[in-house]
Parts: structure tokens; C-alpha cells; sequence
């Protein structure tokens, strides 16, 4: 119930001891300030450092063929395995419900790009749609390589950046024709990507028109999956060496390679190199955590050192309350009242603080490892709703206390 009486003895207690009172709010706000500011700094260097590991992280699994080594089922060593179309097809049916991004290529070193007076040597990739994201490759002009593409034979190329720097310099790329392998292609895109500038220097064709255009037939060189992803890196790892081993025993099958001849099949999975990522954002996240709880504590402590000073400068009245038939539960919540007030009060400012500096400051803090601090509001309120109930523990233990005060005691104490 609403006691009206109750709040003017806690206002005119605060009006009172206000400079007092200002630096316990301060030691407060100052406390969930700094979490969650910590916080929404510990996710922005979570989102760069998975910017940066976006790759490995993913759990990209790539497929090569090579030559076996040893005899299966009539058929000698040292054959050359040729990975086909249906290689690819077979293995997204079998596999499709765990898969995120899923790719094959035909990949082709050394070849003569020109344009105008200008030529080099280049690689060319024929590529299906997904590529693009298993590579992380940023589209900066026109676009990738598209289904219609595919489906067309288009003689389309989205070309790398250092590869449009050599050739074109600085003219604009898009809707330009450029001669791979003295076959004209139209740019349609002009792409970055986070590895520099050696994958920038190639080129990505449709598969199917690589394949129909230099006489690659139905043949593939590499295969890329990427499995949906998870946010424990244990499942991550468990699912994605399950999923290679199934991958690998496919093919194999397939293609005549018997099963303990790693040679034949060659499977790369990145899910192992990612074990760092995880354990770093996991690091990151624990150790801003531990620095934000022990700075509320230190102003949780504040509020209870203030709340036994008042206990203290009030045993007197405490004694007077008692005398005159004052429950124990009334001297308590007389404490508590003032406690979880200045609590909460204190920590909504923090709180407001922090997030309106995120809100405004934070995107203008970008880097290659720290992006898009922010913390998620149902955090931010329940850290709130802690710190309250904290609040209420630091003036609960000085409230007791007042609360076991004898009145004549309390009467004689000066």
C-alpha cells in the first residue's frame, strides 16, 4: 500500500545528507554505467573478431579429389580422381538439411585476362551463387553471379579489385568487356575480399558457362559446404566431423576409393581452426562481465556503508519508534525503502546513460575488430532489476540491525 508519510520521511531524509546521498547514486550509476558500456564494448569486439574469423568460423568444409593410393576392388593405385557434377548434386541431396551455403567450382591458374592495351595473367573460377558468401567476398560494384546466370550460360564475370585496378584502372568496370582466354565477358561486379589482394586478383564466371565454354564438360575441381551454425563450439565440432566423415565416405563410395585411403578424397574442415574464435568471444565476454559485477558491488557496498551511517544517526529516533509501538517489520521497511529508492533511481540513470552513449557514440566507433557495440535491452533491464534487488540485500542487513535495537538503548545513545 502507498504511504504517503512514508516517502516525506525518505525525501526529507535524502534533502537532508544530498551531497551524501549524491555520491552513493553516483558510486551506483556509475557501477551499471560501466557494465554495460563494458558489455556493449565486449559485443562490438565480438562482431569485429567474427568479421574477421567470419570464414573459419562458418564452418566451411572443402572438398578436393587426388590420387588414390591404394588398390580397391580390382582397380590400382595412383588413379586421378575427377569430381563431377554429379559428385556435387548427390552430395546436397543426401546432405541438404544440414547445410547453410552449399558451392562448387572448376578453377583455372594462368590465364590470359586483356583489356584494351592491358593484360595479364589471372585465375578464373567458374562458381555457383553461394560462393560468393562462403568466400566473404564484398560486392562494392554491380553484383555476383547469379541463378539466372547459371541457368543462362552467361558470359558474365565478377571481377576482384586489384584485378579491376590492373585492367581497367580507374574507368568504371561495370557493363566493360574484358578477353578471358581471348573469350569477351561482360563485368556485371566488382568485388573486395578480407583475404587482400591475392584473391583479388580473380575472376568469377558462372560454373555451368566455364564448363560448356573451355571444354570442362560435367568436371569439377573443389566442393564447399558450410553447415548451419551453432552457437556452442563443441556441438559445432561434433556435427561438422560427423558431417565430413558421412561426406567423405560418400564420395568415396562414388567415386571407387577405398575407405581408408585418404589420398583419393581430400576433406579440409575449418569448424577445428574455429575453436579459437569461440574461446576468445567466450574470454571476452567473461572477463567484462567479472570487471561490471565487481563495480556495482563496489557501489551495492557504498549504499550499505550509507545505509548504516543513517542507522547510526538515527538510533535515537529508531528508539523513540520502538518505545512508542513500532513493529520490527516497520523499522525495516522505513530502511529498505530509502535503500532500493536510491538504488533504483541511481541505476535507471546508469542505465539511460549507457545506452543513449551506445545509441549515439558507439557507430562512430569502427574498426577492423571492434563493430556495432550494443547490448541487448532485456540484458540491460535485467541487470537493472539485479542491481534493485541488490540494493534492497545492502539495506536489509543495516534495516536488521536498526530493527534489534532495544528502545533504551537506542533512548541513552548520544
Amino acid at each position: 500500500m502507498f504511504n504517503i508519510e512514508r516517502w516525506q520521511e525518505i525525501f526529507e531524509a535524502i534533502s537532508k545528507n544530498r551531497l551524501r546521498t549524491f555520491l552513493t547514486g553516483i558510486s551506483v550509476a556509475s557501477g551499471i554505467f560501466i557494465l554495460v558500456i563494458l558489455l556493449g564494448a565486449g559485443k562490438g569486439l565480438q562482431n569485429g573478431i567474427e568479421k574477421q574469423f567470419e570464414r573459419d568460423a562458418a564452418g566451411i568444409i572443402e572438398v578436393w579429389s587426388g590420387t588414390t593410393t591404394k588398390e580397391y576392388k580390382g582397380l590400382n593405385p595412383g588413379r586421378q580422381i575427377q569430381f563431377r557434377n554429379s559428385d556435387y548434386n548427390q552430395s546436397v541431396q543426401k546432405f541438404e538439411d544440414k547445410l547453410d551455403l552449399r558451392a562448387s567450382t572448376n578453377n583455372y591458374w594462368g590465364q590470359p585476362f586483356a583489356y584494351g592495351k592491358e593484360s595479364g595473367s589471372y585465375q578464373f573460377r567458374g562458381v555457383n551463387p553461394d560462393y560468393g558468401g562462403i568466400e566473404n567476398l564484398t560486392i562494392v560494384q554491380g553484383r555476383y553471379i547469379n541463378a539466372k546466370d547459371i541457368e543462362n550460360n552467361a558470359k558474365v564475370a565478377v571481377i576482384g579489385m586489384k584485378l579491376k585496378t590492373d585492367l581497367l584502372k580507374d574507368k568504371e568496370a561495370i557493363g566493360e568487356e574484358i578477353l578471358i582466354n581471348n573469350i569477351n565477358f561482360k563485368v556485371v561486379g566488382v568485388f573486395t575480399d578480407p583475404g587482400g589482394e591475392r584473391e583479388e586478383t580473380r575472376a568469377y564466371l558462372p560454373l555451368t558457362t566455364v564448363q560448356k565454354t573451355f571444354g570442362g564438360g560435367d568436371k569439377i575441381s573443389n566442393l564447399f559446404f558450410t553447415l548451419k551454425k551453432t552457437k556452442d563450439y563443441d556441438e559445432a565440432l561434433a556435427q561438422s566431423e560427423k558431417f565430413t566423415q558421412d561426406l567423405k565416405d560418400l564420395l568415396k563410395s562414388k567415386n571407387m576409393v577405398a575407405p581408408e585411403d585418404d589420398s583419393g578424397v581430400g576433406v579440409y574442415n575449418s569448424v577445428k581452426d574455429a575453436k579459437q574464435f569461440y574461446d576468445l568471444n567466450l574470454y571476452i565476454r567473461l572477463f567484462f562481465w567479472w570487471v561490471g559485477i565487481c563495480t556495482i558491488i563496489a557501489g551495492v557496498v557504498g549504499v550499505s556503508n550509507i545505509m548504516l551511517i543513517i542507522v547510526k544517526e538515527r538510533t535515537k529516533e529508531i528508539g523513540i519508534r520502538k518505545a512508542l509501538g513500532a513493529s520490527p517489520f516497520s523499522i525495516i521497511s522505513m530502511i529498505l525503502h530509502e535503500s532500493i529508492f536510491i538504488t533504483t533511481i541511481a541505476g535507471f540513470v546508469g542505465l539511460l546513460g549507457s545506452l543513449l552513449l551506445l545509441e549515439f557514440v558507439g557507430p562512430m566507433v569502427q574498426s577492423e575488430f571492434f563493430r556495432n557495440p550494443e547490448v541487448d535491452f532485456s540484458v540491460a533491464l535485467t541487470t537493472l532489476i539485479l542491481l534493485v534487488f541488490a540494493g534492497a540485500m545492502a539495506g536489509f542487513f543495516p534495516a536488521y540491525r536498526a530493527a534489534k535495537i532495544k528502545p533504551i538503548v537506542a533512548l541513552r545513545d548520544e
